[in-house]
């Protein structure tokens, strides 16, 4: 029987897989490889080998409520997109009001994990850890093996460690890993794809180790690659640079974090009617978002548009590059033929001279070097992981990888409903298929994905948002039964529908419920207004809407809701 269970990691997913592990009462050990817990979102003022790091002006992409654990409403005087150092701080909040921490092992690293003897019997796991290696920031250097570093902790407190040798190694069992170390550890550095890059004369480096635009004034820039972190460093550069200049092989969709009305963006048009709609006419939904898009600015006369369908690639989130490239302060071009000296060739044979700085945003690659190889396999670019969770081939389902996923949307609730699955899958309350059906389920989905989005090495995997929740709820037992809903309380079924797929529409119903999910769905966009009420302006009076317009509304979103969730009408929750 499952008890104790590492967790590996201590970022969102790391956290999130304590509590579930909690809920199901289980046994939780943590061990992070850092002195503090946060993982992506932990602001290094040096870039630390084998952690991900973010730039000082970091703004998460998706809105508080969207990124929210499904348990945990964010604060409702936080901002919608919050800075990295508010994220942190509801990372914190969660980790105090669910007592997570104390379950936390600080600078232990892991540094192999492999199956027991009688893991055919048991299903356990040894773990090898070394103690007292986390990479802090260097002060003083004295002798051999001997020096005096600085971290930080918490709330602000700072202490001052000395590290003297080689860490402390151990061995420990379990009876069941999770794995949550994420994917923006290993940059991607491609510096032989790129002909004549040893004769360039000035500075090149990976946006991994950028910070700031501190050191850019007056420079001319290159950035390679236009994904998020590629374009926010082309903005922000562009505001001391002399000129910037932004490369990319396929170009991008742009999308801004202000949605209709200066709402959040993924607060508009994320509802669960919309899900249907683009399953029903995809053609025709893809057209209508991408000539939105083009309404706000020409993709294709800015050098942006890209080959691929809106939905077919994770779009870059951006509200200030079009205002940069239309100033002239950016300036889009093709990929890279090559370099000479300080000058760069493009492909379509410009030249740009006197570069003095190239930054590769050119992604990440990932690994998972402490596991066994055999569950490393992928197929196609991904991990070979059933609904991107469970290797297939344990003969007893007790190693779960959580977080490693990619989606148009927040990874904290997908990571979460991984968590929850997970964890019951590890106490036999949720039972996996047969290895062979996980296979064939594994390459069906993989065929399906390839078709659909434009998958690489730099990015294997990428799921439908909303439908992948709900897959992994069904196997949970707490997906949204909206026909139900609608019979028992119209007034939350009709905002579960039409309103924004927030997490706590998955803690309305079976293992796992929560209490306070009904009146976080109907008190949600509170929290999105509370932030802007810095200056209250009276709002105009408006006519009431029409009565017959609410019967046919609501007549009509019952047929759709039923026609597309196939269920009867009148079945009862589990």
């Amino acid at each position: 029987m499952v008890q104790r269970v590492l967790v590996i990691g201590a970022g969102p997913s790391g956290l999130t897989s304590i509590k579930a592990c909690l809920d199901e009462g289980l046994q939780p050990t943590c061990f992070e490889s850092s002195h503090d817990i946060g993982g992506l979102w932990r602001f290094k003022e040096k870039p630390e080998p084998g952690r991900a790091n973010i730039y000082q002006s970091v703004v998460i992409n998706s809105s508080k409520e969207m990124m929210s654990f499904s348990d945990f409403p964010p604060p409702a005087q936080l901002p919608n997109n919050m800075h990295h150092s508010q994220v942190l701080l509801y990372l914190r909040l969660y980790a105090q009001a669910f007592d997570l921490l104390q379950h936390i092992h600080l600078q232990t690293t892991v540094l192999s994990v492999k199956p027991t003897p009688d893991f055919a019997v048991t299903g356990q796991w040894e773990v090898e850890t070394e103690r007292g290696q986390g990479q802090w920031e260097v002060e003083t250097e004295r002798g051999q093996g001997q020096r005096e570093v600085e971290t930080e902790r918490g709330q602000g407190q700072r202490e001052v460690e000395t590290e003297r040798g080689q860490g402390q190694r151990e061995t420990h069992v379990f009876d069941a890993v999770m794995v949550c170390t994420g994917h923006f550890t290993q940059p991607h550095l491609p510096l032989t794809d790129f002909t004549g890059i040893e004769s360039f004369e000035g500075r090149c480096f990976h946006s991994w180790e950028y910070r700031s635009a501190e050191g850019m004034q007056g420079k001319r820039v290159l950035v390679i690659g236009i994904g998020n972190s590629g374009g926010d460093i082309a903005v922000e550069i562009s505001r001391v640079a002399e000129k910037v200049y932004l490369s990319t092989r396929s170009g991008a969709w742009v999308v801004s974090r202000v949605g209709q009305g200066g709402l959040p963006a993924d607060l508009v048009g994320t509802s669960r009617l919309h899900v249907m709609m683009q399953k029903l006419v995809p053609s025709w939904f893809n057209r209508m978002l991408e000539k939105k898009l083009n309404e706000a600015f020409d993709h294709t006369l800015y050098g942006l548009r890209p080959k691929h369908r809106f939905f077919a690639q994770i779009p870059v989130v951006n509200d200030d590059l079009p205002a940069r490239i239309i100033s002239g302060r950016v300036q889009l071009k093709p990929n890279v033929k090559e370099f000479c000296g300080s000058s760069v060739v493009f492909v379509d044979e410009s030249v740009i001279n006197e570069v003095d700085v190239v930054v590769f945003a050119t992604g990440y690659n990932y690994s998972f070097p402490f596991l066994p190889p055999a569950l490393q396999a992928k197929c196609g670019y991904r991990l070979r992981l059933y609904k991107h969770v469970f290797p297939p081939g344990l003969t007893r389902p007790t190693l779960a990888v959580v977080g490693f996923i990619h989606g148009l949307g927040a990874i904290n609730p997908l990571a979460e409903m991984q968590a929850r699955w997970a964890t019951r899958v590890f106490k036999g309350l949720s039972a996996l298929p047969s290895e062979e059906t996980m296979v064939e389920e594994i390459q069906k989905d993989t065929t399906g994905m390839h078709q659909r989005f434009s998958c690489s090495d730099r990015n294997p995997l990428q799921v439908d948002y909303i439908p992948y929740l709900d897959s992994l709820a069904e196997q949970v037992g707490a997906r949204p039964n909206i026909p139900w809903l609608l019979m028992k309380d119209p007034r939350l079924a009709l905002q579960v529908l039409l309103g924004p797929c927030t997490p706590y529409q998955y803690r309305l119903e079976g293992p796992g419920r929560w209490a306070g999910a009904r009146q976080a769905i109907l008190t949600q966009w509170q929290r999105v207004v509370q932030p802007f009420r810095t200056r209250v302006v009276p709002q105009p009076e408006t006519r009431p809407s029409s009565r017959w317009r609410i019967v046919v509304v609501f007549s009509g979103v019952t047929l759709l809701c039923c026609i597309c969730y196939n269920k009867p009408l009148f079945r009862s929750p589990p």
